[in-house]
């Protein structure tokens, strides 16, 4: 096929819209084609596609795919096999087309299907090769420099018409360049530079050929958990984690790898195991907290989450927005994406509740600020005010997110309800702004993507699945903090004495919670991956579930994780036996 000279040959222009996850949870939502040949578009052809996981509202009001788009269409399985139908003896066309090459792929190996294995031709690539003065290579602005009319984006089928359109424009210079196929793909290869070759340091490239030789790799699990680079004295080096810990500890000695000074000293890794990849991150982040090892840095962020917080340690304590939870004994909500909308909820509160907006620290006025005089903060600025109304009207906010309902519900009916009593005494102005806010609130919350509820409020039993085997890590998550984690235990007494332990510090903890400071990255960590994952199997922890309960959340959990399940839970009370048997086999 790479014989075939260029002008005769068929292109299909393919777009493709995801979930918008990363890595193995990116599902394929939408794919679109166009036929093109002859330096014209040809037949069209689309689809939406079923997904597994919840779409995040951030992606369903990017893409216009909604959740019941998704739910409606037909499965991958009845989707692929068209779509290679139409890549039969054509080359693929797609704008970065890296991206919907590897979505494509993962999508038919999901859905057991043989990917045709086209080859594939980039438009950017394209553009940079034969405009090399066109510097903003997007979709929509290449489109725009060619003379091409962009109505829609963000959609499959239009997105591969203007893909097929941009190939139009520019196939009599690709001709020009090219005679086939291949001579195409070959020219429009990226070209191989040479590496930069690093200054010699004496003993440090000896030294990490020496550890690289030394260092047994071969009794690694090929599992999800924490690496330890030890010296020859023990003392750790380097802490490490993965899904999969042999291929991750061989990869720091790899020709590619960074230059790091611990690598020469590094003779012993040792490895603990875990169930998940939550609990390789948990694992982690204590091992560097307790060893200190020098090859690590400090725990930073990596994400966009943020946090809505109180802290109440200070007087008169205000909302705030922060990429971690609150530590030591506060209040902390979510996590959510979106810090500017995040920002313009905690305005809002404050403003609904006569909340102060200053910073931490409380000045000293002889006259409302701005906020006072237009009576959204109570200014206990002046120094005449009672704490106890503030802390009242600081309950009232707080109290949104730690109730059975979502927070979007809670805030929405309050706000409702302060409206029509505004408007049954009669005070119509009030009325009418807070209506204003409701119509704010409503565009916001729908805008905000996360978790609109208190950290603390909401005791769960998370199970975490491993990637590829039928084995689980437990986290009981209690009072805004990870109470207890570990393997699934096989012993139903062990988990209901575990969860029974956990329940009893949610139970202590109903109305606020107390983060250490050293549990703010743990809390963060687990917090992030529960936003990533939405479909993990949890159970609440309020009121305490039973024996039977547990055991039937465990074999459900398991049944829907792996097919045919397995039994995890043996001994316990009649109950539970009845529960296990129903799942056997």
């Amino acid at each position: 096929m790479l014989d075939r000279p260029l002008r005769t040959a068929e292109f299909l222009a393919v777009d493709t819209e995801t979930n918008g996850r990363a890595g193995p949870s990116c599902e394929l939502t939408e794919v679109g084609a166009v036929l093109v040949g002859g330096g014209e578009l040809h037949e069209r052809w689309s689809s939406v596609v079923r997904v597994v996981a919840p779409l995040p509202r951030g992606i369903q009001r990017f893409t216009g795919i909604t959740q019941a788009m998704v739910d409606s269409a037909p499965r991958p399985e009845a989707v692929l096999p068209e779509l290679a139908e139409l890549l039969r003896d054509r080359v693929l066309v797609a704008h970065s087309a890296a991206f919907d090459r590897r979505v494509l792929r993962q999508a038919f190996e999901r859905a057991r299907l043989e990917w045709p294995n086209p080859p594939v031709l980039c438009t950017v690539a394209l553009a940079r090769r034969l405009l090399p003065l066109q510097r903003r290579r997007s979709l929509a602005l290449l489109a725009e420099s060619l003379g091409i009319e962009v109505p829609v984006v963000h959609r499959a089928l239009p997105d591969a018409e203007s893909c097929g359109r941009i190939l139009c424009a520019l196939f009599p210079r690709l001709c020009a360049h090219a005679g086939t196929i291949g001579d195409a793909l070959a020219m429009l290869r990226p070209p191989r530079r040479p590496k930069a070759r690093r200054p010699a340091v004496p003993g440090r490239l000896a030294g990490a050929r020496r550890a690289r030789a030394e260092l047994d790799f071969r009794d690694l699990p090929d599992d999800p958990g924490v690496y330890i680079f030890r010296d020859r004295r023990g003392a750790p080096l380097y802490v490490g984690k993965s899904v999969s810990i042999r291929s991750r500890a061989r990869s720091h000695f790899a020709p590619s790898a960074g230059d790091a000074p611990w690598r020469a000293q590094a003779e012993v890794v040792d490895y603990r195991p875990t169930r998940s990849e939550l609990g390789a991150l948990v694992l982690e982040n204590r091992l560097i907290k307790e060893l200190r090892p020098p090859g690590n840095v400090r725990l930073k962020p990596k994400d966009d989450l943020v946090y809505l917080r109180c802290r109440l340690d200070i007087a008169f304590p205000i909302l705030e927005v922060s990429p971690t939870p609150a530590p030591g004994h506060g209040v902390t909500v979510g996590p959510l994406r979106g810090r500017r909308m995040a920002l313009e909820l905690a305005e809002q509160l404050s403003s609904l509740f006569g909340l102060r907006h200053c910073g931490r620290a409380l000045p000293r006025r002889d006259h409302p600020s701005a906020y006072g005089q237009m009576g959204r903060c109570l200014s206990p600025c002046l120094r005449d005010l009672d704490p106890n109304l503030y802390r009242r009207r600081l309950d009232a906010a707080l109290a949104l997110f730690v109730g059975e309902d979502d927070g979007e519900t809670a805030l929405l009916r309050h706000v409702e309800g302060e409206m029509r009593s505004a408007a049954a005494e009669r005070r119509y102005e009030r009325a009418e702004w807070l209506h204003r806010r409701l119509g704010r609130l409503r565009t916001l919350l729908d805008r905000l993507d996360g978790v609109l509820a208190a950290t603390h409020a909401r005791p769960r039993l998370v199970l975490a699945p491993h990637p590829t085997k039928p084995a689980w890590d437990a986290f009981w998550l209690a009072g805004g903090r990870v109470a207890d984690w570990g393997e699934l235990p096989a012993d139903v007494e062990e988990l209901r004495s575990r969860t029974a332990s956990a329940a009893r510090a949610a139970h202590a903890n109903e109305r606020t919670a107390y983060l250490p400071p050293d549990a703010v990255d743990e809390m963060r960590i687990v917090g992030g991956w529960l936003a990533a994952h939405p479909d993990a199997p949890c159970l609440s922890l309020s009121p305490p579930p039973d024996v039977s309960s547990l055991a039937a959340f465990v074999a459900g959990s398991e049944n829907d994780g792996h097919e045919g399940g397995r039994e995890r839970i043996r001994g316990g009370r009649a109950g539970a036996n009845e529960v296990s048997r129903g799942i056997r086999g």
